[in-house]
């Protein structure tokens, strides 16, 4: 019975989830937006080949962070303010399997983000030298991470607040998280966007990737991201 509440609740979760147009925009739109636009426009120097090398692995790591933070905080900062939550937490369903079901749907999400983000990356002349399987553990560490963050912004701040917060936060991070600018490029400002979850993912996803260089420091950042976050959304979250 729990198992087919929970996995109606995930279809639920994936279809609304699917059925807004903003959310589309910044988990789907934007992402193949930038990795084209920078990739054919040589306004940038990544200090790869070719740009797309670059470029490939960060704007992988920037859909993770708009999905896991941005789309799951905000839907759920409203379903808050509305009443929704509380509602959903009294039923049956139960708090455990909603949660759940919610983590479940960002990584549905996730997945048609990466097939489509890989596929056009590969159009555009991307050649990756994969190690699949920690690439894999990398995008679940960072979608703990964010998704712990996304809860932590929608469980102690308003609706309103939480939408301008998470926005905010996604465009900084996009700056300065190693997607579109290389981290040595940022001057001072490279060793405080190292300790940053995107970042960290993004330099975890070239060195699985692509180069194959050392990463160890993005690892040991994305394990205590992901466990310290969602640890602070389990104390301050609010349910009403």
């Amino acid at each position: 019975m729990k198992f087919r509440a929970l996995r109606a609740q995930v279809a639920a979760e994936t279809r609304m989830t699917l059925q807004r147009g903003e959310t589309l925009l910044v988990t789907l739109g934007i992402p193949v937006v930038l990795l084209v636009f920078f990739t054919l426009v040589p306004v940038l120097a990544t200090g790869t080949r070719h740009r797309v090398d670059f470029l490939a692995p960060g704007v992988l790591a920037l859909a993770v962070m708009s999905t896991a933070m941005v789309s799951l905080g905000i839907a759920t900062a409203f379903e808050r303010s509305y009443g929704v939550l509380k509602r959903l937490g009294a039923t049956p369903l139960g708090r455990p399997v909603l949660l759940t079901a919610k983590i479940a749907s960002v990584i549905v999400v996730e997945i048609i983000q990466v097939v489509l983000l890989v596929g056009v990356a590969l159009a555009l002349g991307w050649r990756p030298h994969p190690s699949a399987g920690l690439a894999v553990i990398a995008v679940l560490l960072a979608t703990i991470a964010f998704a712990g963050i996304g809860l932590a912004m929608a469980g102690a701040l308003r609706a309103e607040v939480t939408l301008a917060v998470a926005n905010g936060v996604y465009v900084i991070l996009l700056l300065i998280g190693g997607v579109i600018f290389p981290l040595h490029e940022l001057g001072s400002l490279a060793s405080f966007a190292r300790l940053l979850p995107t970042a960290a993912l993004s330099d975890a996803l070239h060195s699985t990737l692509g180069s194959g260089a050392s990463a160890t420091e993005a690892w040991v950042v994305l394990a205590l991201w992901a466990v310290a976050a969602p640890v602070v959304a389990a104390v301050t979250f609010k349910w009403e």
